[in-house]
C-alpha cells in the first residue's frame, strides 16, 4: 500500500534479508522548512524544487496559506510555487504551530515582513526540553518587543535594527529565526556562535539569491560568524531554488545496511555533509565510498557481517555526529559485536526508543540521563513496537530488518513527518516491507 500522506498505517517487515540496490535521497526536511518560511519575506513568487512529500511540509504549507500566501503544488515533480505578494496575517493558527516545532521560524520572517507575529508555543516530537529562549533572545536583540500570554507568544517591532548577537549555544532554529528577521533590519547584524549546520548555510544561500546581503566566510565552521547587511524589502525578489538532499535520511539508510547487511548506493546524497557519519561507519567495519562529484555514497558490509561497535560515541553540533542519527546508530549497535556507550549531548530524554528495542531483545542499559550502554546481540526478535518520535520510529524500522520473524511498527505518523517513503525506499533495496492497515 502506497503512503497517501494521511494514513497512519503500520509498517510491517520480515527481517533476515540483506539490502542491495540504489535509492534516491529525498529533499531535506530541515532545510526545506526554513526556506519555505523565508518566502514570507519576499513580495514575489518563488519556485522550490526537490521539496520532500512529508507531513511537516504539509503543516508549513498550511501555515503559509494562513498568512495570505498562495501555493501551487506539483507533487509528482516535488515542485512548490509560492506567491507571497499579499502577506497580511501575522497570527498563525494554533493547530499547525502546535504540531511542528519548525513553525517557530515564521516569527522572524513575519517580523521582517509585517513587523509583528503571534504564535503558540511550537510543538513536534517529544524528545525532552526544547526551549525557544534563544529564538526570542535573537529577535529581542534586533529590537523586537516580546511578551507571552499563557501559551501564546506575541512579537512586535516598529523597526528592526541590526545588532551584535552572540549565542551562548549554536542553536539551528534560533540562528535561522535571527537571520530571517535581520534580512530587512536597518543596518548590519553580526551573529557570533551561529549554528554551522548545512541547513543554515542553505537558508543564507536561498536568501542571497533572492536579493539579501549575507556574508558567510570560508572559515565559517571554525568561527560560526554570519554578517547580515539589512536591505529594503523592495530589493527582495522571487527565485527558483532546489532544496538540498536530506543528510539524515541518507544516514538512516547507511545504518540500515549495518543492521541488515548488504551493498547499497545512495544517489543525490550529500556526501560532504556526512563525513563524521561515514568515518564512524568505517570504524564499525563497513566499506564506505564517497563520490562527491556525483553526489553518491556507496556502503557495503562484509558477507560475514563483521560489524563491531566502537567503544564510545557522543552527539554534537555540526560537523560532529548528529543527534538526529543517534537512534539509527543505536539500532545498528544492537546487532553489532562488542559494546558501545552512547552519549546524547544535544537533547534530554532522547532515548525513548530504548524501551521498544529492549522488547525486541536488545541489551541496552541506561547509565544516566544522557548515556546508554549497548551490548550487541546475535539477533533481535520481531515484535509489535510503537514509534514515539520521528527518528526513533525510523530506528525501529531498520531494527526490524535485523530481527527474526515479523516486526510491526505502529503510530507511523511520526515517521512520516520526516521520511517521504521509508517503506518504498527500503523495498527498492530489497527489504521485505510494506504498509499494513
Amino acid at each position: 500500500m502506497a503512503y497517501d500522506g494521511q494514513s497512519n498505517a503500520a509498517i510491517c517487515m520480515e527481517g533476515g534479508k540483506c539490502l542491495d540496490g540504489t535509492v534516491l535521497i529525498q529533499g531535506s526536511k530541515n532545510a526545506a522548512l526554513p526556506v519555505l518560511a523565508a518566502s514570507v519575506l519576499i513580495p514575489d513568487t518563488c519556485v522550490f524544487k526537490n521539496v520532500p512529500y512529508i507531513t511537516d511540509i504539509d503543516c508549513m504549507k498550511n501555515l503559509l496559506k494562513s498568512t495570505g500566501a498562495v501555493l501551487e503544488e506539483r507533487k509528482e515533480t516535488h515542485m512548490l510555487r509560492i506567491h507571497s505578494e499579499n502577506i497580511r496575517e501575522y497570527r498563525l493558527p494554533a493547530r499547525y504551530v502546535s504540531a511542528m516545532r519548525s513553525s517557530v521560524v515564521l516569527m522572524g520572517a513575519l517580523l521582517g515582513r509585517l513587523g509583528e507575529a503571534l504564535v503558540d508555543y511550537p510543538g513536534g516530537c517529544v524528545i525532552g526540553e526544547r526551549p525557544i529562549d534563544l529564538h526570542l533572545f535573537g529577535l529581542e536583540k534586533l529590537g523586537a518587543q516580546i511578551w507571552t500570554d499563557k501559551n501564546r507568544i506575541h512579537a512586535y517591532a516598529d523597526e528592526l535594527k541590526g545588532a551584535l548577537i552572540k549565542f551562548p549555544f549554536p542553536s539551528v532554529g534560533a540562528t535561522q529565526n535571527t537571520i530571517l528577521a535581520a534580512v530587512t533590519a536597518r543596518g548590519t547584524t553580526v551573529i557570533q556562535n551561529a549554528a554551522r549546520e548545512p541547513e543554515v548555510t542553505a537558508l543564507c544561500d536561498f536568501l542571497n539569491k533572492a536579493g539579501a546581503d549575507i556574508e558567510i566566510e570560508h572559515d565559517f565552521i571554525a568561527t560560526g560568524r554570519i554578517v547580515i547587511h539589512g536591505v529594503d524589502i523592495s530589493r527582495l525578489h522571487g527565485v527558483e531554488y532546489t532544496v538540498i538532499p536530506d543528510r539524515i535520511v541518507a544516514g538512516t539508510y547507511m545504518f540500515a545496511v549495518l543492521c541488515a547487511g548488504g551493498n547499497i548506493t545512495l544517489e543525490n546524497a550529500p556526501a560532504a555533509q556526512l563525513r563524521s557519519v561515514c568515518a564512524l561507519i568505517r570504524k564499525m567495519g563497513a566499506d564506505v565510498v564517497l563520490d562527491d562529484e556525483n553526489d553518491r555514497i556507496l556502503v557495503s558490509t562484509d558477507t560475514k557481517r563483521k560489524i563491531r561497535n566502537v567503544p564510545f560515541v557522543e552527539t554534537g553540533v555540526y560537523p560532529e555526529f548528529p543527534t538526529d542519527l543517534q537512534s539509527p546508530l543505536l539500532a545498528s549497535a544492537c546487532v553489532s559485536k562488542g559494546t558501545l556507550i552512547l552519549k546524547e549531548r544535544i537533547f534530554s530524554s532522547r532515548f525513548k526508543v530504548v524501551e521498544e528495542l529492549v522488547r525486541m531483545g536488545a541489551d541496552i542499559t541506561a547509565l544516566d540521563h544522557e548515556r546508554v550502554q549497548v551490548r550487541g546481540v546475535a539477533k533481535l526478535a520481531g515484535r509489535t513496537v510503537i514509534a514515539q518520535e520521528l527518528r526513533g520510529g525510523a530506528a525501529l524500522v531498520i531494527a526490524g530488518l535485523a530481527a527474526d520473524g515479523i516486526t510491526t511498527v505502529t503510530d507511523t505518523r511520526y515517521i512520516k513527518r520526516g521520511y517521504q517513503d521509508i517503506v518504498g525506499d527500503l523495498e527498492r533495496l530489497g527489504a521485505r516491507i510494506s504498509y499494513v492497515d
